[in-house]
């Protein structure tokens, strides 16, 4: 590779030191139009069939495209027929305009205009190719060449839509693309889109469509966006036109492209949802779009149930969502890492308790969550699925899961504690631990009770009975069961905590408290409360856990966790 770089030619920029589209915001969207029937489907390995086209044009108007180019009706039988399907079952909604796509030769284009016979709403998109490559080595031409080629073609639809229109009531627009845009003379660029403009008498009212190319993706995306400054700029006819882009993703910058061809003029784009098409794909529409919602712009687009559209993409296109796709993948709201977790943990807490303190809704607040660019709920995914645990996650992950799965909000320290358990486990086993998995090894270790099938250790208990002895201590008697057998225990203390614990020295069970903490597990009578307890048992320190509908069975049942998770460790 070091000897074959010097082959490539590196891009020229084209001059323009005013350039103002770096100053740009954008602050509106543009018109999407989607090419998935037609740029997507041909780069598929098996190309859709009819009833699969049909599930994926109802899906696209669902989202809320109002431009869909279903396809070069004269290139093939399967082409005209979705077409044809679309008009004769009346499936194109009211507001909804069908784009087809010609090359500029006569046979093409008077094959289309047969095609969309009794459609409503239809943008004619014709093209030729104008680059200094494609003139040389396949059309063997000059520029004027190329532009007679456009400017003909340009007359003949503009009398056929005459035609047309004389017979039937519809709605005929025009769009032309100079092909490989990118790799053309920028000069070369406007006199062609000039000529057509005036061809097909275009007007500030009757404005047609100039898509401009990134056919081939040939340079960083400023220089793109520095074409489509220049074309707006220079344009005679500027006002007769929209400006269209349809980038492609060679280099891998397509969504830049996009955004900085948007920022210097263009009105519209042309895409596919997650990017399919031909070579490494075309611009992602989904992801311009979302990356418009992050900054507060409406897209106009409707991606609140992104698993179905997923779903309805990869079985109609045999293609697969990669997991760390943007907005869309699997992973890309899940957070493995101990410091990212712990991170969006406090944030969704501050949110929560911000919102809390206005009085208005959480969905109502401002986001500001860290790591998470769009709330996952916009989109039809839930909080529940963005800490995810495996070797890497640290203590804040974890404690997120049992708040949000279980609720229980687990004092620091035994944070720290539990992650280090999950670790052990996740080091010596691999892979992820599912939330299910996480609460199998949070009750094995604390809750073993919760499931007499898994109980052990040396202790438990039955019978509780506590009194006053009126000088403002307590009495406490428990039904101790230790390696199998069953004693009365009772001691006197300071509440019930204390009283037990001196209830077990007796016993030589030496338990000596050092942090406590209680909280309700659900609101009403009926509710559980959760007992976390400290202890240090000889020179060991261990986390008790109990669960239960009386706060001093759960504070017991906490303490014998503990002593239990010693006896076991022992």
């Amino acid at each position: 590779m070091r000897q074959g770089c010097r082959k490539y030619k590196p891009f020229a920029p084209i001059a323009l030191p005013d350039r103002t589209w770096p100053d740009k915001t954008i602050t509106q969207a543009p018109v999407w139009c989607s090419v998935d029937l037609r740029d997507g489907n041909q780069a598929l390995v098996n190309p859709m069939n009819l009833e699969q086209k049909l599930e994926f044009f109802q899906t696209l108007c669902e989202i809320g495209f109002t431009e869909i180019e279903v396809g070069f009706p004269a290139s093939s039988e399967t082409e005209y027929e979705i077409l044809r399907a679309l008009i004769d079952h009346d499936l194109i909604p009211d507001g909804v305009t069908v784009q087809v796509l010609v090359q500029a030769r006569e046979h093409l284009i008077r094959k289309t205009f047969e095609a969309i016979r009794g459609a409503k709403n239809v943008i004619i998109h014709f093209y030729n190719s104008t680059s200094t490559l494609q003139r040389r080595v396949v059309f063997h031409t000059d520029m004027e060449g190329v532009i007679q080629i456009a400017v003909d073609a340009a007359r003949l639809i503009r009398r056929l839509t005459e035609e047309h229109m004389a017979k039937e009531d519809v709605d005929i627009r025009y769009e032309y693309s100079p092909e490989s845009f990118s790799g053309t003379e920028v000069e070369n660029s406007v006199r062609i889109c000039d000529r057509v403009l005036e061809e097909l008498g275009a007007s500030p009212e009757r404005k047609v469509i100039l898509n401009l190319p990134n056919t081939v993706e040939l340079s960083t995306p400023n220089t793109y966006a520095d074409q489509i400054e220049y074309v707006c700029r220079h344009l005679k006819h500027r006002d007769c036109a929209i400006v269209s882009l349809h980038p492609h993703n060679d280099r891998g910058t397509a969504t830049a492209a996009t955004e900085l061809g948007l920022m210097a003029g263009a009105e519209r784009v042309e895409g596919t949802l997650f990017g399919n098409g031909e070579r490494t794909g075309n611009a992602d529409i989904m992801n311009l779009a979302l990356n418009l919602y992050s900054q507060g712009v409406d897209p106009n687009l409707d991606f609140s149930h992104m698993n179905h559209i997923k779903r309805v993409y990869e079985e109609c296109t045999g293609m697969k969502v990669h997991q760390r796709h943007p907005y869309a993948g699997e992973l890309v709201f899940t957070a493995f890492s101990g410091s990212h977790q712990d991170a969006i943990k406090k944030g969704l807490e501050r949110m929560q308790n911000d919102a809390d303190a206005a009085g208005i809704d959480l969905a109502d607040a401002e986001w500001r969550v860290p790591y998470l660019p769009i709330d996952p709920k916009d989109v039809g995914r839930s909080y529940e699925a963005v800490i995810r645990v495996n070797s890497q996650s640290g203590k804040g992950g974890m404690a997120y899961l049992l708040r949000t799965e279980h609720g229980l909000d687990l004092p620091r320290r035994l944070q720290i504690e539990f992650s280090g358990i999950v670790q052990h486990r996740t080091d010596s086993e691999g892979g992820e631990v599912t939330p299910e998995q996480l609460w199998d090894v949070f009750t094995d270790e604390y809750l073993p009770a919760a499931d007499p099938t898994r109980r052990w250790g040396r202790y438990s208990f039955r019978d509780v009975h506590q009194e006053s002895t009126g000088d403002g201590a307590d009495r406490i008697t428990v039904s101790l069961v230790a390696d199998g057998e069953e004693h009365q225990i009772t001691g006197i203390g300071n509440g019930p905590l204390d009283g037990f614990v001196k209830a077990l020295a007796e016993r030589q069970i030496d338990v000596r408290i050092l942090d406590y903490a209680e909280h309700a597990l659900t609101e009403g009578d009926d509710s559980l409360a959760a007992s976390y307890i400290e202890c240090e048992i000889g020179e060991r320190i261990f986390w008790g856990v109990g669960i239960d509908g009386s706060i001093t069975r759960a504070s017991l049942e906490a303490i014998i966790s503990a002593l239990n998770r010693e006896h076991r460790a022992r």
